[in-house]
């Protein structure tokens, strides 16, 4: 697996113009499962598939966290079989996550909207940023309630296990 220092602000949205989002040039679609495995305390491991103009991947990830914006990331891609066999080192307390994921090119970044199924009035901004003290440039098309990088409720191995409902403002 190789290894590097994943660096990333994550956003609260209101919900997008999901349609206008997608029409946008070089906007990417992805269709997302994710299935947290058991893990050491301190590290988060998790495969995921993902689902792109009819052409699916597989990965296996495995994080560290090193500061409130900054993880040590190790993926692979790996073949379906061996994420139907990763499959049973799922870990029972951690529902999988379902998501669609729209990736648009912005201002030298690139910004992952994340949409899922649990949430009609909300959406998630992740934005990864080459060092830690990077501007972010966030559209003006897109309603950021606040920031939630801080907010360990809104990591996706959190939602994983509950799934927060409170006001967006």
């Amino acid at each position: 697996m190789s290894g590097h220092c994943e660096i990333e602000r994550k956003y609260l949205l209101h919900m997008p113009d999901v349609p206008a989002l997608r029409a946008m040039d070089g906007c990417r679609v992805w269709e997302i499962e994710q299935i947290y495995l058991r893990s050491e305390p301190g590290v988060t491991r998790r495969i995921r598939r993902v689902a792109e103009q009819g052409e699916t991947r597989y990965y296996r990830t495995e994080k560290r966290r090193l500061s409130a914006l900054s993880s040590d990331e190790r993926e692979a891609q790996i073949d379906a079989m061996e994420y139907a066999s990763l499959r049973c080192e799922a870990d029972p307390a951690l529902k999988p996550i379902e998501k669609t994921r729209l990736r648009i090119p912005f201002e030298g970044q690139t910004l992952e909207i994340d949409l899922y199924p649990f949430w009609q009035d909300r959406a998630i901004l992740e934005i990864e940023l080459g060092r830690e003290d990077e501007p972010v440039h966030i559209p003006e098309w897109l309603r950021v309630a606040r920031e939630v990088t801080d907010d360990k409720r809104y990591r996706n191995v959190r939602l994983a296990a509950s799934v927060p409902q409170d006001a967006l403002d």
